[in-house]
């Protein structure tokens, strides 16, 4: 017989404006508990430091997250010049200090040099794995961690504003950048130090800051005796995750046979065709996500909701 799961089927996603000093990990068990969920994950880590939009998926929604995580993100965030720390942010012990403050000309000379594909060594202190443990777990026991440079993609990288010490700046990237890496390394290509003060993640994918809901926002939902319809109007549906998705509508014969995991013919004339995967839906009720293969959709991720 199989175990009750525990919690309640809740299935979407929660668009959260993390606060500062709060963890990524410890900001899905807050929500998990407010929404009684049987499920949660979030896409993509946000440091601690940092606040902003943190992506988190109920239920059937975690099979989406890859969607969401592999997305670009849009930054706003504060470098403080002079001073390089351990941890690349302002929770580090400085290591390099005295160094001079660059010019905002001299700033904006340089980030050219950051845009595009190129080469970024992650900070010390970050999540990446080094034979199976993560890097700032070993960063905290003093061992030495080598990071190899790897690639990412900076679409955009402006200054917004300039503050004696301090250069906000602005950024559009793909998966796998660090803004704290581009603080440390501006600074060095400036001739001085650099690292970040304030970070705020303005966009993850589909989700923007318009989209957001705080911590504050769903406890008092939570606590209002019509709790569930209010933490529900605070859910972005599953399908939000996939806007740049094929979405295809279904007869209920056909999404039974895809959530049963059997393909299904593609019929007529006008039978779509695609490549890589399409979102389906029966009656607006998220199905399964398929591929296109010799005539017929055949699903790789299915839904079961309720």
């Amino acid at each position: 017989m199989a175990r009750k799961k525990r919690g309640n089927p809740v299935h979407g996603w929660v668009v959260l404006d993390k606060p500062p000093g709060m963890t990524s990990t410890s900001a899905v068990g807050a929500i998990k508990r407010l929404y009684n969920a049987q499920k949660a994950g979030h896409a993509g880590t946000l440091d601690p430091l940092a606040t902003g939009i943190l992506p988190i998926a109920l239920g059937e929604a975690t099979k989406t997250v890859p969607y969401i995580v592999d997305g670009a993100k849009s930054y706003c965030f504060t470098v403080r010049w002079g001073i390089e720390t351990d941890t690349d942010d302002g929770e580090g012990q400085a290591t390099s200090s005295g160094g001079r403050i660059p010019s905002p000309e001299e700033i904006a000379e340089v980030l050219p040099r950051f845009t595009g594909e190129i080469m970024q060594t992650p900070p010390r202190y970050s999540a990446i794995k080094i034979d199976g443990e993560r890097a700032y777990d070993l960063a905290r026991e003093g061992v030495e961690v080598e990071l190899e440079a790897r690639p990412v993609i900076i679409d955009r990288l402006e200054i917004a504003a300039t503050r004696g010490e301090e250069t906000q700046l602005e950024a559009d990237c793909g998966k796998g950048t660090y803004v704290r890496s581009l603080a440390r390394d501006i600074g060095r290509l400036l001739g001085t130090w650099g690292h970040v003060t304030q970070l705020r993640r303005i966009r993850v994918g589909p989700f923007a800051e318009e989209n957001s809901v705080t911590l504050e926002e769903i406890a008092a939902a939570a606590e209002a005796p019509d709790r569930d319809s209010l933490l529900t109007e605070l859910l972005a549906p599953i399908e939000s995750a996939l806007t740049d998705m094929l979405g295809l509508p279904v007869s209920r014969d056909d999404a039974m046979r895809l959530r049963r995991g059997n393909s299904v013919l593609l019929r007529g004339r006008d039978a779509p065709i695609f490549e890589g995967l399409a979102f389906v839906t029966c009656m607006g009720d998220p199905v399964a996500l398929v591929s296109a293969e010799q005539g017929q959709l055949v699903p790789k991720r299915v839904f079961m909701l309720g």
